[in-house]
């Protein structure tokens, strides 16, 4: 079997598994919130028409936003970085990276990912997608902000169906003159950001 054919049969399994959990489970930190396969398309698409090679994706939860991700990272000669603080969610996102065929095109890390983004260096990455603790992330922008080149994209998940909790974050990109943002009507809402490079 090739790696797209073993990567397309992990990712309907994950979407299985990841429906069926969320639909058994309340306790948020055991729900996947996996994004939607239109997304994941989105989103391999958006990092080969961008030609992206530092990928930054911050919330792992089992990694199959990563799959898109990586695969396309895999194409473009890149590789994706992506940051999960829970425990369990970590050996479940191991797992699947062991399985796909993709795992040395991925990095998992293992941390918060304030401390992550203090860490990188400034312009590291082409292309940041932002899924995880949504009241953090107006705090961590002065940090999204530093870490993503110019000409680099930020790409935030669930600004429409969270509207009221993206709001806050939202307010501040729209608001920097270094960053073009559009809202795209795809799977949850895609918040697209553009940073200038003047």
């Amino acid at each position: 079997m090739t790696v797209r054919s073993v990567t397309e049969s992990l990712k309907s399994e994950l979407e299985r598994f990841g429906e069926a959990n969320d639909q058994a489970t309340i306790e948020r930190s055991r729900r996947m919130l996996n994004i939607t396969r239109d997304t994941g398309e989105f989103l391999s698409l958006l990092v080969r028409a961008t030609g992206a090679r530092r990928v930054l994706e911050i919330g792992t939860s089992n990694g199959y936003s990563t799959l898109w991700l990586a695969e396309a990272a895999r194409a473009t000669g890149g590789r994706v970085t992506t940051v999960e603080s829970s425990a369990y969610k970590i050996g479940l996102a191991s797992t699947t990276f062991a399985r796909s065929g993709l795992g040395s095109f991925i990095s998992l890390v293992h941390d918060d990912a304030g401390p992550v983004l203090q860490r990188s260096d400034g312009d590291a990455f082409d292309f940041v997608f932002l899924d995880s603790e949504r009241t953090e992330y107006p705090g961590w922008w002065p940090q999204l902000r530093r870490v993503l080149r110019a000409g680099g994209l930020l790409v935030v998940d669930n600004a429409i169906s969270h509207l009221e909790q993206i709001a806050p974050f939202a307010a501040l990109v729209k608001a920097d003159p270094l960053f073009t943002t559009s809202l795209v009507p795809v799977g949850n809402g895609e918040l697209l950001a553009v940073k200038s490079s003047a």
